[in-house]
């Protein structure tokens, strides 16, 4: 599939059934409890799964159970994912306390501004290292969808860059640029609704829950198309 063909049915995915997106809304609002963030993660999920198996149709909220522990799953391949970011965070964060702390009163106005400048630094190396992470992260996630949910399908980083590499390092990346634009512009677009009574119903209800869907089909079919030997122009 192209580029084109894999937004055009995405966009058009979770309008198939909108009560199922209704019901992914209710759970997303329901999230402030915390538990059935899981339960958010565990459908988008079935989602990746249900795309690479060939199904069209958006999956069931049914065995909830299962549904609860995939996302769990995915937490964890999160915060595994994530450990990284965590390490350069610390090291630079200690640096700068470091400079700050030790700085005598006469120079403290030129180490606060290296420290400032060192912030910045920071900032855009997490950027960069966090955009590079989740280049490996979704692909990890689908190549655990596409082994039913086995945890160790998510690290097995051989097959992770088997399958970026038959879809094309610059096609998967442009691919994901304008996934993550298109669902930019759609939370933007949500966010306006604020602005009216009803955008604070429309919002989490149905706009946060249909993005999330389009996103997540979008990703799967990509990656779907690696598995069988197609290139995703």
């Amino acid at each position: 599939m192209d580029i084109g063909e894999i937004v055009s049915d995405s966009i058009k995915y979770p309008s198939s059934n909108w009560g199922k997106v209704l019901i992914l809304g209710v759970i997303c609002i329901a999230s402030i409890l915390i538990v059935p963030i899981f339960l958010v993660m565990g459908y988008l999920f079935r989602i990746i799964k249900a795309t690479l198996a060939g199904i069209d149709e958006l999956p069931e909220f049914d065995e909830i159970g299962e549904m609860f522990v995939d996302g769990l799953k995915i937490f964890v391949v999160g915060i595994i994912y994530s450990i990284p970011l965590l390490i350069i965070y610390g090291i630079m964060y200690f640096i700068t306390l470091g400079m700050v702390t030790t700085a005598s009163y006469t120079d403290f106005a030129a180490v606060s501004s290296a420290a400032y400048g060192m912030m910045a630094i920071l900032w855009i190396v997490i950027a960069i290292v966090g955009f590079i992470i989740s280049l490996f992260e979704l692909m990890a996630i689908a190549n655990m969808a596409y082994y039913d949910g086995d945890l160790g399908a998510a690290f097995r980083f051989s097959e992770i860059l088997e399958h970026i590499s038959r879809i094309g390092w610059g096609k998967y990346i442009i691919t994901l640029i304008v996934i993550w634009i298109i669902a930019g512009i759609g939370y933007a677009i949500g966010w306006l609704t604020l602005f009216i009574l009803i955008g604070f119903i429309l919002l989490p209800l149905v706009i946060m829950p249909y993005i999330m869907m389009f996103m997540y089909r979008a990703i799967a079919l990509m990656v779907a198309s690696s598995l069988e030997g197609e290139t995703v122009e």
